[in-house]
C-alpha cells in the first residue's frame, strides 16, 4: 500500500511495523450536528481499515470527543445549556449519523474532560524539559525551543501567524513571548468550567488534549495519524511539537489528511454555517448513497456539493445491488486502494463489473457498502431540500 504522507509531501509506503495499525483521527466538537464534511474525512479512515483489515491487519482507530473548548463553550453560553449536556445531545446525533453510515466502530472514543489527570501530566512533562513556560497564569508552549516547528505543515512564518490569528490561535496574546507559542492550560472565565493545577484553576488548551489522549490510548508513536486539511496548522503542527518534546520520540509515522468539502466554493464549516447535515440527507436518500457520494471523489481532491450527487450515487448503488453477490473487481479494487486510496478508481471499477454482469458485493463491501438489500427511495425532494 502507498499513501500521501502530508509531512514528507509524497506518496510513499505505508508499512506499519505490527500487524496491528494504531490509527488517530480528530474527531468532532459537539456543538451542531455532522455534515458532510465530517462524514468525507471519517469515511476515508473507514475504508482505509476496511483494506487494511483485509490485508490481515489488525486496526486500533482512536477518535477523540472535544468536549471543552473554545467553540463549545460559547455555543453552550448561547444557547444556555450546560456544555456537558449540550455534547450529550449532540453525541448522540452524531452516533446515530455513524451508524447509519455504516462506520466500523472506533476502537475507543475518549473525551477531552476524561483526561484532565492525564493532560496534567503532560503539561508537566513538556515544561520539566524545557519546551514551556507559566505566564499570567497559563502555560505556553515555547516554539522557538522546536527546532522542528513547522515541518509538517510546510508554512512560512508569515503564513502560519496567518493561520494561527484565523484558527484561534490568539496571535496578540500579550503573555506570550512569541506569536506563534501555543497555549497548553488557560484560566478559565467566570461561567467556564474549570479545574485544579499546579499552574493556577483552569482549563486545557485545544491541542494538548490530542496529544495526552494518543498518548494514553495508543502509546508513544502512532502509525498513522488523520484529521482534515483545515487541522495540518495549528492543531497538528502543535500537537506534533508538544509530543515530540515531551516524549522525544516521533508522534506519528504517516500523516494523513482528508482535503475539504465546499459549499459553493467555500469550505463547509460549523463557523460559516453553510453546512449540508448528514441527518438531513438520510431522510431524504438511502444512506449507502451518501457514502458513495462522499468516496466518489479521491481524499486528497477538494469537491464542491450539490443536490445532483445523491441522485448517481443512488442510481450507482441500485446497479450494484441489481449485480448481486460475488467477487466481480475485487483485485481491481484492492489495487486501487493500494494506490493511495483511490476510491473514485475503485468504484470505476466496480461500475465495469456490474455493467458486465458480475456480482460485486465483495468489492463493494471493502468500501464500506452493502449490496444485500433494496435501495429505498424516499419521495422525491424537492429543489430546495436537495441542496440543504
Amino acid at each position: 500500500m502507498h499513501l500521501y504522507d502530508t509531512r514528507r509531501r509524497e506518496v510513499v509506503p505505508f508499512e506499519p511495523p505490527d500487524r496491528v495499525v494504531t490509527m488517530y483521527t480528530c474527531g468532532i466538537t459537539p456543538y451542531d450536528s455532522t455534515h458532510l464534511g465530517h462524514a468525507a474525512t471519517y469515511l476515508t479512515y473507514d475504508v482505509l481499515q476496511r483494506r487494511l483489515r483485509d490485508m490481515g491487519h489488525e486496526t486500533r482507530c482512536v477518535r477523540n470527543i472535544t468536549d471543552v473548548d473554545d467553540s463549545i463553550l460559547p455555543k453552550a453560553r448561547e444557547l444556555g445549556v450546560h456544555y456537558l449536556d449540550l455534547a450529550a445531545a449532540e453525541l448522540a446525533r452524531f452516533d446515530a449519523d455513524m451508524e447509519r453510515l455504516e462506520m466500523l466502530p472506533s476502537f475507543s472514543e475518549p473525551r477531552a474532560t476524561s483526561a484532565i489527570a492525564d493532560i496534567r501530566g503532560f503539561i508537566g512533562m513538556v515544561l520539566d524539559r524545557g519546551y514551556a513556560y507559566e505566564s499570567g497564569g497559563a502555560v505556553y508552549f515555547e516554539v522557538s525551543k522546536f527546532d522542528r516547528f513547522g515541518e509538517l505543515s510546510g508554512y512560512t512564518r508569515a503564513e502560519m501567524l496567518e493561520l494561527a490569528a484565523e484558527r484561534g490561535g490568539n496571535v496578540d496574546d500579550p503573555n506570550k513571548r512569541d506569536p506563534l507559542d501555543f497555549v497548553l492550560w488557560q484560566p478559565s472565565l467566570p461561567d467556564e468550567p474549570s479545574w485544579e493545577s499546579l499552574w493556577g484553576p483552569g482549563r486545557p488548551g485545544w491541542h494538548i488534549e490530542c496529544s495526552a489522549l494518543a498518548l494514553r490510548e495508543l502509546g508513544t508513536t502512532i502509525d498513522l495519524h488523520g484529521g482534515g486539511t483545515d487541522l495540518i496548522f495549528p492543531h497538528h503542527e502543535c500537537e506534533a511539537a508538544q509530543s515530540e518534546a515531551a516524549t522525544g520520540e516521533p508522534l506519528v509515522r504517516h500523516w494523513m489528511h482528508q482535503a475539504m468539502v465546499r459549499m459553493d466554493g467555500v469550505k463547509m464549516s460549523k463557523s460559516l454555517g453553510n453546512l449540508v447535515f448528514v441527518s438531513d440527507l438520510s431522510m431524504l436518500w438511502d444512506p449507502r448513497a451518501i457514502r458513495l457520494a462522499c468516496i466518489s471523489h479521491h481524499y486528497r481532491d477538494s469537491w464542491d456539493w450539490n443536490g445532483a450527487l445523491m441522485e448517481m450515487a443512488t442510481s450507482r448503488l441500485e446497479q450494484w445491488v441489481a449485480a448481486g453477490e460475488g467477487n466481480g473487481a475485487l483485485e481491481e479494487t484492492r489495487r486501487a486502494l493500494d494506490d493511495d486510496l483511490d476510491t473514485p478508481g475503485a468504484i470505476a471499477a466496480i461500475d465495469e463489473a456490474a455493467a458486465s454482469g458480475f456480482g460485486v458485493s465483495a468489492a463493494a463491501m471493502l468500501l464500506g457498502v452493502r449490496v444485500d438489500r433494496p435501495v429505498v427511495r424516499h419521495p422525491e425532494p424537492n429543489p430546495g431540500q436537495q441542496q440543504n
